[in-house]
């Protein structure tokens, strides 16, 4: 006689859980999702006693029953870069742990308002809610921020009526200036990239920049401010060309880190000492700027993924609290690529 088959568990309930904890099922749900109005001893109990029950939320019941879908989009240009990479990075490690999905949508290019505007509207029956990474609203006459459908939380530029995180770039990039100028540069070239996906941040870097070099008495030299197009090659294109000139500069700021790179390996194919012949500044901290050695402003990336991603998800769940805009430090760390000018004349070998 084959043995009788053990008759299967019956799963736990969110009614059993209730019962046994003797609170509410409306109690349960926001004590198990976090929410906050459960006091602490509370949340305490219904946990215990779902852990005992081995109770497991149906998470489409919960979004059936809180009118919510619990996913939140990314929408960015560019999805292979080191920025979007590590912003990425921190905001899922937020919604894992809160209990979001998360949805991630390439712009293609940064957008002006209409595009903007188009791209959150046509993510509203999909998601709770929107985070940008370098998606900017740019309008020609300046208008105010449109009514979105959903809430909003960018990194990267702060938007009126949307919380958002964002660094001083104007600040951080005339800080970086005033290292080479203290270390007494004079000769100072700048790599960047100003049509760079019609970003701001090239412009705002440039802004601090000349500031520096005006408040320090000198005018910067047209013909050292070069096109390195924020990538490997084209910052050691770029140093080339610096390198060819009649009169080379001292030291050069980069407004990324893989430019900085770049030009260091065009240093090293002209043998061109660095900082003995010319210092290299960069702007990140990419994870391998401490082994190249190079001096960069530090943004804490990740970090401000992570925020961005609480923020949206605090609004979300408390649509009371009032937008806000935080700034996140940038920090110069400097490594060996930076050093005074030596006399003389720069030797391009």
């Amino acid at each position: 006689m084959a043995p009788r088959a053990r008759p299967r568990r019956r799963k736990a309930t969110i009614d059993d859980v209730a019962r046994e904890a003797g609170v509410s099922v409306a109690t349960v749900s926001r004590a198990l999702r976090g929410l906050p109005s459960v006091a602490d001893s509370t949340r305490l109990r219904v946990v215990d006693t779902a852990a005992r029950l081995r109770y497991q939320a149906d998470p489409s019941a919960a979004r059936l029953a809180s009118g919510r879908t619990m996913t939140i989009a990314l929408v960015a240009p560019f999805f292979g870069t080191w920025h979007t990479g590590e912003a990425l990075a921190g905001i899922e490690e937020v919604l894992s742990q809160r209990g979001y999905d998360l949805l991630i949508t390439a712009s293609g290019v940064a957008s002006d308002g209409d595009h903007f505007l188009e791209t959150v509207a046509a993510l509203e029956p999909r998601v709770d809610g929107v985070l940008t990474i370098d998606l900017y609203h740019r309008t020609t006459d300046r208008a105010p921020t449109p009514e979105l459908p959903l809430p909003v939380v960018t990194i990267g530029e702060l938007l009126e009526g949307h919380s958002g995180v964002a660094i001083p770039d104007e600040d951080a990039a005339q800080r970086a200036t005033r290292h080479l100028l203290d270390l007494g540069h004079h000769r100072i070239a700048l790599m960047t990239s100003p049509t760079q996906n019609a970003s701001p941040v090239p412009g705002l870097r440039e802004q601090g920049f000349r500031r520096a070099m005006t408040v320090a008495g000198n005018d910067p030299d047209p013909s050292l401010i070069v096109d390195g197009r924020f990538e490997l090659e084209g910052g050691a294109e770029a140093m080339a060309i610096l390198l060819a000139g009649e009169n080379p500069p001292t030291a050069v700021f980069c407004l990324s880190d893989l430019m900085a790179l770049g030009a260091m390996q065009a240093c090293r194919e002209h043998s061109v000492s660095v900082p003995g012949d010319v210092s290299i500044l960069g702007f990140d901290d990419h994870e391998v700027a401490s082994a190249a050695g190079l001096t960069t402003m530090r943004q804490e990336v990740r970090a401000m993924g992570a925020r961005a991603a609480s923020m949206l998800i605090d609004r979300l769940e408390n649509p009371d609290l009032t937008p806000t805009h935080e700034e996140s430090a940038v920090e110069l760390v400097v490594r060996t690529s930076t050093a005074p000018p030596r006399r003389g004349h720069l030797s391009s070998g």
